[in-house]
């Protein structure tokens, strides 16, 4: 991989391209839906509810994870996963300030 250069954009520009490159997965969508319905599910659960291999639910899970937007529980060896709604909103807002201000900047260019 080459050198990433994160470092030109600024905070706003990398957060939420951060935000939509985990949100940029149909498997991760699927596993966050799954989730939103069926609050605290571990990985076998979402195995099942997925079709993927556990392997690939747990990267995917990973990945997720580096934005924070699961809230997990441990009870023994097993993990169970919700999500962090406060996050979410912040994460929608940011979302949506983005697509908002792209179409004001091109509104105001007609």
């Amino acid at each position: 991989m080459g050198i990433t250069k994160n470092h030109i954009f600024d905070d706003y520009q990398n957060e939420t391209a951060l935000i939509t490159k985990v949100l940029g997965h149909p498997a991760r969508i699927s596993i966050l839906q799954h989730i939103s319905k069926n609050e605290y599910c571990n990985c076998n659960e979402l195995v099942k509810a997925t079709g993927l291999a556990q392997p690939t639910v747990s990267q995917h899970l990973s990945e997720i994870k580096r934005i924070k937007l699961l809230k997990q529980k441990n009870k023994g060896k097993n993990i169970f996963y919700a999500i962090d709604t406060e996050l979410l909103n912040q994460y929608r807002r940011t979302i949506n300030d983005f697509f908002v201000k792209i179409q004001v900047n091109c509104q105001s260019k007609s």
